[in-house]
């Protein structure tokens, strides 16, 4: 067997590094050149354009461009170089296929492959690779992979972990089962960063699975808190571009992103795998795009402000209503009977010229697969194309204009927004929209509104993403479903937790998902490492229809404090914010329950200790040390410590409430605390 022992495996490690050095300069040497190469090539062409022809300038152009080309892929590579100088691995297993006289292979993974440049002997191979599923799937023993050959058979006789960190290697541990749990609970253990990380070295069975699905047109994942649904989603992707690099780029992945904080605190994984950042989007910035100049609208956030503020009943029940799938066939009935009644066909007549209602009634039927501004214009063309004056004269463009200006004042309403108001009416629900101004509507007609507006104008297309991926799945609507599918054609990835909705009133269940995409494929991440099993029970109580299984790891039981009065609460906060630099943690949330309240108690707290940040709205960035936020904004982020401040049951008494005490203690990795004053939330009395 290679490297029976310890201590040859560090001495085999120490080996692999020297090659690494050695491939490393020797790259480093060839992206110079390339450099150097360049400027002499831009040079030459600058000093001599005025004696070379058109044809000699367009090639020394190519050839720029292919060395720009060739230079950027050499340092790329060197990039990866770099990344596993300081960690060439972190997982061996040594398989042997049932194949006769086949010898047995140890096969060593890592973040990247590598291969030794004068022998071509593949000394690591990267986590993406086929062979390196078994190190993810199986324990010693039977196992199998699928290669590009076909199923390979075989059996594990070897499968060993390590933690390689700057070159050194930490510890190594003979592994018999999947992702050693030494492994897995000391990476727990951890404190968290500014930013999500990769998890190559402690991918589990599941999330494995999860992330090779090559078959699925829509894979929807309903994971709980703090199962790693967002970075398993993100390796899925570097997966698919590993997999399908002639077809698939970063460039045609889309993220459609709940905030700008979300997007900038997600942005390390991919590049740490050695890919490009994805494009990135919100649902707000699209529906910006479709709504240009035929409204403005409220925002989701002010949405749920307002809801979580005021608790308008009259607001509730729009908000609720439009958040149903039946809201989406009322939409397609009201559209259906537009088709057949909106278009009001009359007679056009015209010195010299006219055309019966009939004749037009008849060339708009052949246009119904069409929208209904293509509709009008296909019908306006054809029959000003056939049209003759009484003198048998073909129409003159400016005849033809009065011609598609009739036909088009012969749809009932001219623009999305009034055929949208029509519909309350046709419904008999005219209590159901409310403008908030004049130019103004509410955050729940935006997608309707967008729906109808693609049947009247036609779709935004987006044919350049290849594959989306869609987070926080609970917090849009089927209508909106309904738009991101006109709107993307492609693959998606669907992912999010029915527990953590910031707005229960537009919940999407998982269920409801499952009807609006009937074939996707499903699928349930029930474990959560994120939190201690102390924390996780807290959890549990706050929402115990939550289906979590919590990885055994124990820490300090939340602490519920209770105080005077609000005062004596940010009091205490100001105290625990002191002591912060001293706690040996890197982050800690305060996570309030409205931005109001997060304001109030930035404003206490800040200049008591540096690295203090308010995460509201406005934000981009998520920073390392002390982060004062609310839930909305705390969704998919995770901190050592969380605070909870104001949790008593008068701030805490809904179900929207509940929603979001639950998202701000899910937050905690390793500490809990909750104050309160007066009587406590009645999710947590009785806590430890």
């Amino acid at each position: 067997m290679l490297n029976p022992s310890e201590k040859s495996e560090r001495e085999y490690l120490a080996w692999v590094l020297k090659e690494l050095h050695r491939a490393s300069e020797e790259l480093e040497g060839k992206v110079s050149d390339s450099y150097k190469d360049i400027i002499e090539a831009k040079k030459y062409l600058w000093v001599n354009m005025a004696q070379l022809d058109a044809a000699e300038r367009a090639a020394n152009r190519v050839d720029i461009s292919l060395s720009i080309d060739t230079g950027e892929k050499q340092a790329a590579r060197l990039q990866k170089m770099r990344k596993l100088l300081a960690s060439p691995y972190f997982g061996r297993v040594d398989f042997r296929t049932n194949e006769p006289k086949e010898e047995e292979g140890a096969y060593y993974i890592g973040i990247h492959s590598f291969t030794n440049p004068e022998s071509q002997e593949h000394l690591i191979y990267d986590w993406r690779s086929p062979v390196a599923s078994l190190f993810y799937d199986y324990n010693a023993g039977p196992a199998s992979y699928e290669a590009p050959m076909g199923r390979m058979q075989g059996e594990i006789t070897v499968k060993r972990q390590y933690k390689i960190k700057d070159g050194q290697m930490e510890y190594m541990i003979e592994s018999s089962m999947n992702i050693n749990d030494d492994v897995l609970q000391k990476e727990l253990s951890s404190t968290s960063d500014e930013k999500m990380k990769n998890i190559v070295a402690t991918i589990q069975q599941e999330q494995n699975a999860i992330i090779r699905n090559e078959t699925a047109h829509e894979l929807i994942i309903q994971g709980a808190a703090g199962s790693g649904k967002t970075s398993v989603a993100l390796h899925r992707v570097a997966f698919l571009l590993y997999r399908h690099k002639e077809t698939l780029t970063s460039s045609n992945v889309l993220i459609i992103s709940p905030h700008k904080v979300f997007s900038d605190y997600i942005s390390n994984v991919l590049p740490e795998l050695g890919e490009e950042k994805i494009m990135e989007v919100t649902m707000e910035e699209l529906a910006a795009k479709e709504l240009g100049g035929l409204c403005q609208f409220q925002t989701f956030s002010e949405q749920v402000d307002e809801i979580v503020h005021a608790h308008d009943e009259q607001a509730i029940e729009r908000i609720r209503y439009k958040a149903g799938l039946d809201f989406v066939h009322e939409l397609d009935a009201y559209l259906e009977y537009g088709d057949q009644q909106f278009f009001q066909p009359t007679d056009i007549q015209m010195k010299g010229l006219f055309i019966s209602a009939s004749e037009v009634r008849d060339k708009y039927r052949v246009t119904m697969s069409l929208p209904v501004r293509q509709r009008l214009e296909k019908t306006a063309s054809v029959l000003s194309g056939q049209a003759r004056t009484e003198d048998g004269e073909r129409l003159t463009s400016a005849e033809a204009n009065k011609v598609k200006a009739a036909i088009r004042k012969m749809f009932k309403y001219q623009n999305a927004l009034s055929l949208y108001k029509a519909f309350f009416s046709y419904r008999n629900q005219t209590d159901m929209f409310i403008m908030k101004n004049r130019r103004t509507i509410e955050y729940a007609d935006v997608f309707p509104l967008i729906y109808l507006k693609m049947h009247l104008e036609g779709s935004t297309s987006y044919d350049m993403v290849k594959h989306l991926l869609v987070d926080e799945m609970q917090d849009y609507t089927p209508i909106q479903y309904a738009v991101i599918s006109k709107w993307f054609a492609c693959r998606k990835t669907i992912l999010g937790d029915s527990n953590q909705s910031v707005n229960v009133y537009t919940s999407t269940s998982l269920h409801d998902i499952q009807r609006v995409f009937p074939h996707a494929d499903t699928i349930e991440l029930v474990k959560s490492y994120r939190s201690t099993l102390e924390i996780m029970k807290l959890a549990k109580r706050i929402h115990p229809r939550s289906t979590m299984i919590p990885v055994e790891r124990h820490g300090e039981e939340p602490l519920l404090i209770r105080c005077h009065d609000a005062a004596q609460e940010l009091a205490f906060i100001q105290e625990l914010t002191r002591n912060f630099p001293d706690s040996g943690m890197q982050t800690m949330g305060i996570i309030c329950k409205t931005s109001s309240q997060a304001r109030q108690v930035y404003e206490s707290v800040r200049g008591l200790t540096d690295n203090v940040s308010l995460l509201d709205f406005s934000s981009d960035r998520f920073q390392e040390g002390i982060t004062i936020t609310f839930a909305h904004m705390a969704k998919g982020l995770e901190f050592d410590q969380v605070i909870v401040p104001f949790a008593g049951a008068a701030n805490y008494r809904t179900e929207m409430d509940r929603s979001l005490l639950y998202i701000a203690c899910t937050r905690a990795m390793h500490k809990l605390l909750l104050t309160y004053s007066g009587e406590p939330a009645a999710w947590v009395a009785g806590s430890p």
